[in-house]
């Protein structure tokens, strides 16, 4: 059972008395430094745990420290995000550190505000999910506090990265489409913005590995590219308008499980099943493993990449300036919103007709 904060004066000197080391040392343990060996962090931790010693905020802000570190997330109803939190929270629980979470204003969703916000609050180091910040405004600011980014492809000699590997996934789940024999694949992706050429946004990734899929499929004439926001209620309507044209598409292959969501809505709403549409999502949020959703998606390891970016965080707060760049393989998770086309056109009517 944990112990409750500290209400009196028990200093870091009493913490050193009472595990038996200098104060310099006590410090070392508190800010995760280099060169503490396990036996000195179980000795401060103990003492810390015993005494109830709690770092005056205060007075950590004027020495340049507060052990708090922020998280910058665009919005906090896309379910994946919790993971990235959970996995974050994981990393730190066994260091003094307390996470701070800043969700993106609507208004500024490239992050700019949200970042900010959490440096002027004098947080250790930042953890953002930002990839439309402009790189040089990202430079100058890891120059001054530590910085790791998630989701960001280009790489810095300022700041950490931490990445899913967003090509080899989409093109997992392409090919997954076509080996089920689909031909019209329609991608829903968010707006331009996100997916413009050299952005490095991972929907830009995806994006770019769909019509490489199909370009390599002979289907370059197919492609269809179908822009959406990312919410399930805004790509319902925007799946329902693409699922009435005369030539629809046997699968869509939505750039995140939340879209998907709203693509297989639409596609109950028509009336079809997976027979006649099939759908692929990006993420593995929780909900998408539910046997009424049951959709076929991309797990990029959410809880994973978190617990690395926090991790990565710590090394820089303690002091590592060499800049690392870390790529999480995903894994293609197969459900039963994915089948094999049903033929359509003459196929079917002759097929209907005992033809062959």
């Amino acid at each position: 059972m944990a112990s409750r904060p500290s209400a009196g004066s028990v200093t870091i000197e009493d913490v050193a008395r009472e595990a038996g080391v200098s104060r310099a040392a006590v410090s070392k343990v508190i800010r995760n430094a280099y060169g503490v060996s396990p036996a000195m962090k179980a000795r401060v931790a103990e003492a810390i745990e015993k005494l109830g010693y709690r770092p005056s905020v205060s007075a950590r802000g004027m020495r340049g420290a507060t052990f708090t570190v922020g998280i910058e997330i665009p919005e906090l109803s896309n379910p994946f995000f919790p993971k990235l939190l959970a996995g974050a929270t994981a990393a730190l629980s066994g260091s003094p550190y307390q996470l701070i979470i800043a969700p993106a204003d609507p208004e500024h969703g490239e992050g700019y505000r949200a970042i900010q916000a959490l440096v002027d609050r004098q947080v250790d180091g930042v953890i953002a999910v930002s990839p439309l910040v402009d790189p040089e405004w990202l430079e100058a600011l890891a120059a001054n506090v530590p910085v790791v980014m998630i989701g960001r492809h280009d790489r810095s000699a300022k700041y950490d990265a931490v990445v899913s590997d967003d090509e080899v996934g989409a093109r997992m789940v392409m090919r997954h489409l076509l080996d089920l024999g689909h031909r019209d694949i329609a991608h829903l992706t968010p707006a331009a913005g996100f997916t413009g050429i050299g952005s490095g946004a991972p929907q830009a990734i995806r994006v770019d590995a769909y019509r490489d899929a199909m370009q390599e499929a002979g289907l370059g004439d197919r492609i269809r590219v179908v822009r959406s926001p990312n919410g399930a209620p805004e790509s319902r309507r925007v799946a329902l308008g693409l699922l009435a044209e005369p030539d629809r598409p046997t699968a869509v292959f939505a750039s995140h499980d939340e879209p998907a969501l709203g693509v297989l809505h639409a596609v109950a709403d028509a009336g079809l099943t997976a027979a006649d549409v099939s759908v692929a999502g990006y993420d593995d949020i929780e909900i998408a493993a539910h046997p009424g959703i049951s959709l076929t998606t991309v797990d990029q390891h959410g809880e994973r990449m978190g617990r690395l970016a926090a991790e990565l965080l710590l090394e820089r707060i303690a002091g590592r300036a060499e800049p690392r760049h870390e790529v999480v393989r995903p894994e293609l998770v197969v459900r039963a919103s994915t089948r094999p086309p049903r033929p359509r056109g003459g196929a079917a009517r002759l097929r209907a007709a005992g033809g062959t």
